[in-house]
């Protein structure tokens, strides 16, 4: 009987550290947003960025340089003028001022509409090659490591770069 109690404890201590062990999963970490940084496509998507961004800094520029010219136009003549036509005055330059930050928001939205259309199959690629790579070594999850704290354990970095050609 004692035998049988031994071997039952054995037993029962090796299931439960084979289940332990298969319970653990791998882990590994990539800084995604390093990944990116060096991929050619999203350096072009970023130049393409930026210079649509300075056109629209350009255009709303110009834009409240004339406002500025105009407002200060009217106030100097402001003393001068009949009390409708500054009224008129200042309806108009109010919605000149309407006019830019319309056109602020409209070219914000803009932006990151184009901002998505880039990177969006960037990001999918990105994701295409850390998936490939992590399956490739029997890694289960992969962790961006730009949020992560501590990140010792496998860095997937030069794999995917590998893969990706670079």
């Amino acid at each position: 009987m004692k035998h049988f109690k031994t071997s039952l404890i054995v037993l029962l201590l090796t299931v439960g550290l084979s289940s332990m062990s298969y319970a653990q999963s791998k882990l590994a970490h990539i800084n995604t947003q390093e990944l990116i940084k060096v991929l050619p496509e999203a350096i072009e998507a970023n130049k393409q960025l930026e210079k649509l961004e300075q056109t629209y800094t350009k255009d709303i520029q110009t834009s409240y340089l004339e406002y500025q010219k105009k407002l200060e136009q009217y106030q100097k003549e402001a003393e001068t003028q009949p009390k409708e036509v500054n009224e008129r005055r200042a309806n108009e330059m109010s919605d000149v001022e309407n006019r830019i930050r319309e056109a602020q928001e409209s070219a914000a939205k803009e932006l990151q509409q184009k901002r998505s259309d880039l990177y969006g199959p960037i990001m999918e690629k990105v994701r295409a090659a850390i998936q490939k790579v992590a399956k490739q070594l029997g890694y289960e999850y992969v962790l961006d490591a730009s949020t992560l704290i501590v990140a010792d354990g496998k860095n997937l970095l030069p794999e995917v770069k590998k893969e990706l050609g670079l």
